[in-house]
């Protein structure tokens, strides 16, 4: 057994003195130190030997892969450097070019985070985050959503237990704001949100921006001229946009948000239906959320408004995305679009 590992060192080293290319060198490593190769094969037979002579030769076989193993290395070693050296001079040759460090960027969501931010800031907005993770009164009960109300339902809702929640709405932030600064207040919350949903259009984790704005004599012209400027600025002015009256529980009157689809320009299709997509939601804050937050309703109004990052991303122009489930599939053909 010994001659036969002398012999298989000397023909290993013959072969890889004459290997040129690293695929010379693969072949090498899987001929002699592969699941099948040379040396698996030569400890198979140890069992064949004396049982006094086991120990020594399954040393020496170790010892011999290990010889083979620093050898291939560095093989690949001198093949690697010689590809950079001067074949005449044998001096490294600086002039060649370097390899390029790949270099990502923001993911489209905090772009459009960044956006949002940058829009509202021109109209005063002071950015804020608050809690993920929530207690009812600050999620529900202080916004005067009744016990059954269906977004409080197991079903709608992440709950950690009896009383604490995953966030499901960035409006759980109106009345911390208020208690923290009492009034005027115009603040864009922007955190992140869970609902137990899951489709072509919701996501059971997500981003929405929450815009509250609280002082005296507030009317739904603030209203409607804050989110006129907002939608031609983020989505463009050939855009056009509707309040649609809805029932929310913490606003008064409330109104739901849609833009022309950006899939068809307002003319209908299979995303859209009838060329309106919905972005959130709007009104006038409830004077009984007023009265949680701790501010007088006789003396201060104001209005709220509350949209998915993801999903006002997703009507921009010229996207062409009609599943907001891509977002996160973290597909690179799709991000290094952005």
């Amino acid at each position: 057994m010994k001659e036969i590992l002398k012999l298989l060192k000397k023909d290993f080293q013959e072969k890889l003195s004459q290997a040129k290319s690293r695929e010379e060198i693969e072949n090498l490593e899987r001929k002699y130190l592969g699941k099948k190769g040379k040396i698996s094969k030569l400890t198979e037979k140890i069992t064949e030997s004396p049982p006094e002579e086991r120990r020594e030769l399954g040393k020496a076989i170790n010892e011999l892969k290990e010889e083979l193993q620093k050898k291939i290395e560095e093989k690949y070693q001198s093949i690697s450097v010689s590809k950079y050296r001067d074949p005449e001079t044998e001096r490294l040759d600086v002039t060649l070019p370097g390899k390029k460090t790949p270099v990502g960027h923001l993911h489209p969501v905090t772009q459009t985070i960044q956006e949002i931010e940058d829009i509202f800031h021109k109209l005063g907005f002071i950015r804020r985050r608050y809690p993920e993770v929530e207690t009812d009164w600050y999620a529900f009960e202080g916004l005067n959503m009744p016990k059954n109300h269906p977004a409080r339902d197991i079903w709608e809702t992440f709950y950690i237990e009896k009383d604490m929640v995953l966030t499901p709405h960035t409006s759980s932030g109106q009345i911390r704001e208020m208690e923290r600064v009492g009034w005027p207040v115009r603040m864009i919350n922007i955190s992140r949100c869970d609902r137990r949903q899951s489709d072509i259009n919701h996501l059971p984790t997500f981003y929405q921006f929450e815009g509250l704005v609280i002082d005296e004599r507030i009317n739904i012209t603030h209203l409607k001229g804050t989110l006129d400027f907002f939608v031609h600025e983020f989505f463009g002015n050939e855009r056009a946009y509707r309040l649609r009256p809805y029932d929310f529980r913490f606003t008064e009157p409330s109104f739901e948000i849609d833009v022309t689809c950006s899939l068809c320009g307002g003319k209908g299709c299979h995303y859209c239906k009838d060329g309106w997509v919905e972005l959130g939601g709007a009104g006038m804050v409830h004077p009984q959320v007023l009265k949680n937050g701790g501010l007088d309703p006789k003396k201060v109004s104001g209005f709220a408004f509350g949209w998915g990052v993801e999903r006002a991303f997703m009507k921009k122009g010229n996207l062409n995305i009609d599943d907001i489930r891509i977002l996160y599939q973290n597909d690179l053909r799709f991000l290094e679009q952005f």
